[in-house]
């Protein structure tokens, strides 16, 4: 694909979130704060920060429990891992299920952007079985479609922490900056 129609389509699903931030009854913010709402913060598309990537599954698939934001135990599967490199840094990350026969993986993780240019807590990135996958059967793992969790926007949610297993020693300028509002 070429680079100007990756950054359109990057942008277009920017807009979508945007308007279903303001719009949407179940939209993360407050009523208020959607009246000065002007746009949820991203870094350019990057096309060099989206990669096709084996998975690499765990042989044994190990529960790992997990604290969210609200003091309760969260259980994830193991389910395999990315290896990639960012600006010429090696880079792991683990990739969980919910449940075994799932499809869907879920790539939290966490930067050196973290806590400055990007939320504290860290990014997700979901990936969906028959979107996230080429022909070849790699998956797409694009960070300029990580995302923060919706606890970043409203205390009312609850999201998992990111296991230090996910914490990149490199910074990632893609996707979904801070979100400049206090939290309500």
């Amino acid at each position: 694909m070429d680079t100007d129609r990756y950054a359109a389509l990057i942008q277009e699903e920017r807009i979508r979130k945007d308007m279903f931030f303001i719009h949407d009854n179940n939209s993360p913010i407050t009523f208020e704060q959607r009246l000065l709402f002007e746009g949820l913060s991203y870094y350019p598309p990057n096309p060099d920060l989206r990669f096709e990537l084996e998975l690499i599954r765990h042989k044994v698939q190990k529960v790992l429990k997990i604290n969210d934001t609200k003091g309760n135990l969260r259980e994830f599967i193991r389910w395999g891992e990315f290896r990639f490199m960012i600006n010429g840094e090696n880079c792991t990350l683990q990739a969980y299920k919910n449940h075994s026969e799932e499809e869907r993986l879920f790539v939290p993780f966490r930067d050196k952007t973290s806590g400055n240019e990007t939320y504290g807590a860290g990014r997700y990135i979901d990936l969906d079985y028959e979107e996230h996958r080429t022909k070849e059967g790699k998956w797409i793992l694009d960070f300029n479609k990580a995302y923060n969790p919706w606890c970043a926007y409203s205390e009312h949610y609850a999201c998992p922490y990111i296991d230090p297993e996910n914490w990149l020693g490199v910074p990632v300028r893609a996707g979904e900056k801070n979100y400049p509002a206090e939290k309500t």
